[in-house]
């Protein structure tokens, strides 16, 4: 099968914000082009993903990462009516996977894992099953869609690892920033009427950008291990990236948008970030940071084309209109037009 790669670029505005903190407490930041930019790290966004993917997918399509291995596939021997001791059989079956267990009955590290893998396994101590390698290979089989597409590493075993189809950038801001502080106080509503002072002091440090995030899909990756419900989750993908925020300080600044421009193409040679439209960083006044920065973008992706890889075979815009990159639609109308794309890939036509 030929390949097909799915890429997403989104320039997106954000308020005053704290979404990805370092351990300092500080919002991450990268030097890039010489000048510091706002960074959220990918996996914060994956994990916003993940937790829209709920919404999107059925239970059953959708993974956990625990330590807590062994309650969940007690909780589908449960659900099965097991009637032996359900504690005991699962560390046994996770013991024949290679999965080591501490003195608290957790795996050592965390783990991904399916709802379909938990349910294969629990049938196979149902039926007494006793070849230690039916039980790896249940948990070596039937990924849900976010393993699929993040991938799982299981360094005790290689042979249980799934190599992502997806990857996701680091977002970084198209400008250079610089982060701010706001100093905060907090009244105490009981306090005498002759008390002077606040009941609490503090500080919060942010900063407010305009972000170029990127994310690819290796769809040919992808529907080795998903086959039919390949379409779909690609479709899940898009609507998640898109729509999807990290929640750090989310209660403080309530900085939730949405894109202000997105970029969505079908390659059939190779995925193409387009971050080295704002190797120089956009400058500006009054007029704003997205502008300028759609059309750095334009003109870089156009460049890239014209000298190292090819024209896109399918690109769409979204948020405003751009004839020299591709056709504008609504996300909806997205959605629709590369699931039929994706499976007619899939189906090899």
């Amino acid at each position: 099968m030929n390949t097909l790669y799915l890429d997403l670029h989104v320039l997106q505005t954000v308020p005053p914000s704290c979404i990805n903190r370092d351990d300092t407490g500080s919002p991450k930041t990268a030097i890039y082009g010489g000048v510091s930019r706002a960074r959220i790290s990918s996996q914060a966004w994956k994990h916003a993903m993940r937790e829209m993917f709920l919404d999107l997918f059925a239970q059953e399509q959708v993974g956990v990462r625990t330590k807590n291995v062994v309650e969940y596939i007690v909780s589908e021997l449960n659900k099965a009516g097991y009637e032996g001791k359900a504690d005991k059989a699962a560390e046994d079956a996770l013991k024949n996977v290679g999965i080591k267990l501490d003195k608290n009955h957790k795996s050592e590290v965390l783990l991904f894992m399916s709802q379909a893998q938990a349910k294969k396994i629990a049938e196979l101590i149902i039926n007494g099953e006793e070849d230690k390698k039916s039980y790896k290979t249940a948990f070596a089989a039937f990924p849900s869609i976010d393993i699929a597409l993040f991938g799982r590493m299981v360094a005790a075993d290689p042979s249980l690892n799934f190599d992502a189809a997806a990857q996701v950038a680091h977002s970084i801001s198209t400008h250079e920033v610089r982060n701010e502080y706001d100093y905060f106080t907090a009244v105490d509503d009981l306090s005498q009427e002759d008390t002077a002072g606040a009941g609490h002091l503090g500080t919060v440090e942010f900063n407010s950008a305009t972000l170029y995030r990127y994310a690819t899909v290796n769809i040919c990756e992808l529907e080795k291990n998903l086959k039919s419900d390949t379409a779909q989750a690609v479709a899940g993908f898009i609507k998640a990236f898109l729509l999807s925020m990290p929640t750090g300080k989310q209660n403080t600044f309530a900085n939730r948008t949405v894109p202000d421009f997105a970029y969505i193409t079908l390659r059939t040679d190779q995925p193409v970030n387009l971050s080295g439209a704002f190797e120089k960083p956009i400058y500006t006044r009054q007029d704003g940071y997205i502008e300028k920065s759609v059309l750095a973008l334009r003109d870089y992706a156009l460049k890239t084309y014209k000298g190292f890889v090819n024209t896109p075979k399918e690109a769409y815009c979204i948020g405003r209109k751009e004839e020299q990159l591709g056709m504008e639609i609504s996300l909806d109308e997205l959605i629709k037009v590369v699931k039929e794309s994706v499976g007619a890939y899939c189906k090899g036509e």
